[in-house]
């Protein structure tokens, strides 16, 4: 009796043993993302997610690296090395009239880091979804998501529309708290972080705050959603689209990464891996109409649709793109939590790219200041 009790324990010693080998990676990622945040990890971890998370790179191919030649160079005021310091700003790249006016980087990282995007991925993936209906492949932003994702029948996106999600206008009901372990939006960290689908994850959702097209909520899941549509109409992946109509024909410098969920589907509401200096050459293309280096990336007419507030409530938000209260004409901000911006002054030729790791970046009045510094730095160029 004893010796049978004792081969069974040392069966269960190996099966808990073969169990732990075999799960991991998943452990090593779900405490990642249990740590993501925390105050002496973000810095580092922002610049190195594929280290985290699985990841997909998109090639930059053969062609030259798109030129930033250097303009006169700003040296910037205390006030906004003190704003530098207390955001934990990582990167910092000016343009004007496409001449690189400044460039600095802080707390220990590189130029060439591959620095995480957020939400101002959102602002990409709008771009790719212009490129793909001016190839026809969806007929109406008024078509319903289910179209082409028909995963979603019966979910929450159910009756919503394309345009819809790229106003944040679904009406599925979503908490956005990054600092509640519950919410919608952590939940959604950890399906990434145990390999799990993100698109199951959407389809999972079933009660809304509102009717579709109704009123406007910041929903993260509603930018998924436009990517499982825009792989519905092409019956390709986004990683592949994004690097043949954006990676390739802009000259990125550095190859950038897509987080992934474990089934290669990419994280395209906030995952993106790139340097300051690519966001930036994101930045001049869309101020410039869409154009890029004599050629026309984005369609013109697609972008002055996308950066235009069009949100139900006056809020200032368009296509996956904010206008910010109180914008110059031309003014149009791509923005991520953490305190990720590309600041787009069309008018007057100017890109401002920040990568940061600001922990209080939910604070109010924290982004209404980041406004002043990014206007500020504008106004002197």
């Amino acid at each position: 009796m004893k010796r049978s009790l004792v081969r069974g324990l040392l069966a269960l010693v190996v099966v808990l043993a073969l169990l732990g080998l075999w799960k991991r990676e998943d452990i090593t990622r779900l405490m990642a993302v249990n740590t993501l945040f925390a105050p002496e990890k973000i810095v580092t971890n922002f610049s190195h997610m594929d280290r985290l998370f699985w990841t997909t790179e998109m090639a930059r191919g053969e062609g030259p690296v798109s030129p930033l030649p250097k303009g006169e160079e700003i040296v910037l005021s205390k006030a906004e090395m003190d704003w530098i310091a207390d955001r934990q700003v990582t990167g910092l790249v000016i343009l004007k009239d496409g001449l690189l006016r400044h460039e600095s980087y802080y707390l220990g990282t590189a130029p060439e880091d591959r620095r995480i995007s957020w939400s101002m991925a959102k602002s990409w993936l709008a771009s790719l979804l212009g490129i793909v209906m001016a190839e026809g492949k969806i007929a109406s932003l008024d078509d319903p998501v289910t179209t082409y994702a028909p995963d979603l029948t019966g979910s929450a996106y159910d009756g919503a529309t394309i345009r819809n999600v790229l106003n944040m206008a679904s009406g599925v009901e979503f908490n956005e708290d990054y600092l509640d372990f519950w919410s919608d939006i952590n939940k959604m960290g950890r399906v990434l972080a145990l390999g799990q689908s993100m698109n199951g994850f959407a389809a999972s959702i079933g009660k809304r705050s509102a009717a579709p097209g109704a009123e406007w909520k910041y929903v993260s899941i509603d930018t998924h959603v436009i990517g499982m549509v825009i792989e519905g109409a092409t019956g390709e992946k986004i990683a592949d689209l994004m690097q043949r109509h954006l990676v390739q024909p802009m000259g990125l410098e550095v190859a950038p990464k897509y987080i992934t969920d474990g089934y290669g589907t990419a994280f395209v509401l906030g995952g993106l891996n790139m340097p300051t200096r690519d966001y930036a050459r994101f930045g001049a293309m869309i101020a410039a109409g869409g154009q890029w280096q004599g050629r026309q990336v984005v369609p013109a007419a697609w972008v002055a649709q996308m950066i235009a507030p069009s949100a139900p409530g006056d809020v200032g938000y368009g296509y996956q793109w904010w206008v910010p209260e109180g914008s110059a004409p031309g003014e149009v901000l791509a923005r991520g939590v953490y305190g990720q911006y590309i600041f787009i002054d069309s008018d007057s030729g100017i890109v401002i790219a920040v990568n940061s790791a600001d922990r209080r970046f939910k604070e109010p009045g924290r982004f209404e200041e980041d406004m002043v510094v990014l206007r500020g730095l504008a106004g002197r160029l």
